[in-house]
């Protein structure tokens, strides 16, 4: 369903005041319910330590770590070697903290309340990784290569950035969308989006409607980018793109992969 002019411009403007903690704060209370098996969490914690592992027992850092999906198994997998994860949202982290109370007490994982570019803990780190596009929920292409700058000064000499992402389609999708997410007797979620491919963007809302509870809007935005542009900021930062996967798993990345991982060294 394409939207109309004026559906267009209550969308724009219910997207004003969007920062780096809407996200999270919009979805902490579902993202387990949701996201919980949005990949493979062992195979990425399995490639994971062993990246770890190479870069000698560095601190391991995840930007954007919401509620500990990967970071909790991660901890436990490869203690004593410290994890830290990082968010700029307070219910995500307290949902964590829940989490970490309730199923993971033993785990040593640490978290900061903070910006993945400007409260990265001094280094020298041995991964630092952001999973599942979270990358491009940095909203420019300057921000984005100041997180990759960011990183690159605080990784140790073996020390990798891994970013796992979609690959965006081609040519990039343009206009608005509606669809229906999920439908119950007593309850009905929207996915209301627009997409501007010039601009690398894509924003929307979930929209839940509820007998009991009305309306709950949860917001989302992102600025995307291929693999090809993401080389370019890690080169740009001194990096390089030492290995790229279509999955966490190994599988070959190929020019049909919807998906990749980016595993960047220093230059």
């Amino acid at each position: 369903m394409t939207l109309d002019g004026s559906r267009q411009v209550i969308l724009a403007a219910v997207m004003q005041g969007y920062d780096n903690t809407s996200y999270g704060d919009a979805f902490a209370d579902v993202y387990d319910e949701w996201y919980g098996d949005i990949s493979d969490v062992e195979a990425t914690v399995a490639a994971l330590a062993t990246l770890a592992a190479a870069a000698g027992g560095l601190p391991i850092v995840e930007l954007g770590v919401g509620t500990g999906r990967l970071a909790f198994p991660l901890a436990e997998r490869v203690q004593p070697t410290l994890v830290i994860g990082i968010d700029s949202s307070p219910a995500m982290l307290h949902r964590l903290a829940a989490k970490h109370a309730e199923e993971h007490a033993d785990s040593a994982l640490q978290t900061i309340l903070g910006d993945m570019i400007d409260d990265l803990p001094d280094g020298p780190l041995g991964v630092v990784f952001i999973a599942f596009n979270t990358f491009f929920n940095i909203g420019s292409a300057a921000r984005q290569a100041d997180c990759m700058r960011s990183v690159a000064q605080r990784l140790g000499p073996n020390g990798c950035l891994v970013i796992e992402a979609m690959v965006p389609e081609d040519p990039p999708r343009t206009g608005s969308l509606v669809d229906v997410k999920s439908l119950a007797n007593d309850r009905v979620i929207l996915s209301v989006a627009r997409y501007d491919g010039v601009q690398q963007t894509a924003e929307g809302q979930f929209i839940e409607f509820t007998e009991s509870g009305g309306v709950r809007l949860r917001p989302w935005s992102i600025r995307y980018a291929p693999p090809t542009e993401l080389d370019q900021m890690a080169a740009s930062a001194g990096l390089r793109c030492a290995e790229r996967w279509e999955t966490f798993a190994g599988e070959p990345f190929t020019d049909d992969s919807a998906r990749h991982v980016s595993v960047y060294r220093l230059a």
